[in-house]
């Protein structure tokens, strides 16, 4: 592979991870007849195709799927090394990517984000947000970000995860709602409700509806939100319910009219952390990551 360059690996990756030449040169601001190039030299020097060509798009054959792994990790460590070594450079002037949802910061950073600031005021913070856990993912797999705040799911892969914060779940209704009076919610009390959720492809609405199935209990999930936030506004404005985790911000005089009913059957909810490697992370990486679950550990009462 004498004539591959490292412009050559990473534009395959871009092609792999937008399942298209045109979205690939879109997202790295040049022709799609470069891309192309760059794809071609690379099953030029390795003496097979990379990409098998579809109606919408293209897809990494066997062997561009060994390829795009190998490139995927290798890339993102290099990024990996270049920060830090920038970093040390620096002294304390570096900065810490982090990809989370869109009210992450608000419920669970915002004191850690004002102490970080404070112990290291020269370094940048930089928020990426993404829709789902997996966009997450992907984008720690491409090295764009050091940390990911997201849903925990079971272990597996390359991408290594450390639990943060436990959340029980509560039904959100109005004040004025019959379920309001109960001390507590059972599954059972939520056949056949028709309730306001997130995604059907979201990690927390996959395994929310694992675990009511298993109480035998299918609600039917009517509206559909991409934040917990928005699921709770709409709530307030009657248009139903929500199954939700508990969080301290939707309870007092912020909202006079929600009420949450806990569901102590349901198993709680867990968000934390997801990073490459936690021994390859930069030392503000790390120390960001720790505020963070230091402070979530006092909101807990932990």
């Amino acid at each position: 592979m004498g004539l591959v360059t490292l412009d050559d690996l990473r534009v395959f990756a871009a092609v792999c991870r937008t399942g298209a030449l045109s979205a690939a040169a879109r997202d790295l601001d040049c022709t799609q007849s470069a891309v192309s190039q760059h794809v071609k030299r690379l099953e030029r020097e390795l003496g097979l195709s990379l990409l098998e060509r579809h109606p919408r798009g293209v897809a990494p054959t066997a062997a561009g799927q060994l390829l795009h792994t190998a490139v995927t990790e290798g890339l993102g460590r290099i990024d990996q090394a270049v920060r830090r070594i920038e970093e040390l450079a620096r002294a304390e002037g570096g900065s810490v990517r982090v990809t989370t949802g869109a009210t992450t910061v608000r419920h669970f950073m915002a004191a850690a984000v004002v102490d970080f600031r404070r112990r290291f005021p020269r370094a940048s913070l930089e928020f990426q947000t993404e829709a789902s856990s997996r966009g997450c993912f992907e984008a720690l797999a491409a090295g764009a970000v050091d940390l990911a705040w997201i849903t925990l799911r079971p272990a597996g892969g390359a991408i290594e995860q450390r639990p943060v914060v436990h959340l029980p779940w509560s039904l959100a209704v109005t004040a004025d709602d019959p379920l309001a009076a109960k001390p507590s919610i059972e599954p059972t009390d939520l056949q056949d409700a028709r309730l306001i959720g997130l995604p059907e492809n979201s990690t927390a609405r996959t395994q929310l509806g694992t675990w009511l199935a298993e109480s035998g209990v299918r609600p039917v999930f009517d509206t559909s939100v991409t934040d917990w936030d928005t699921a709770i506004l709409l709530v307030g404005l009657g248009l139903g319910h929500a199954v939700v985790p508990t969080l301290p911000e939707w309870t007092g005089p912020g909202h006079p009219d929600l009420q949450l009913v806990p569901i102590p059957a349901l198993p709680a909810l867990t968000a934390g952390w997801a990073v490459r490697r936690w021994d390859a992370l930069s030392p503000l990486a790390r120390a960001f990551a720790d505020t963070v679950a230091h402070h979530c550990a006092r909101l807990s009462g932990h």
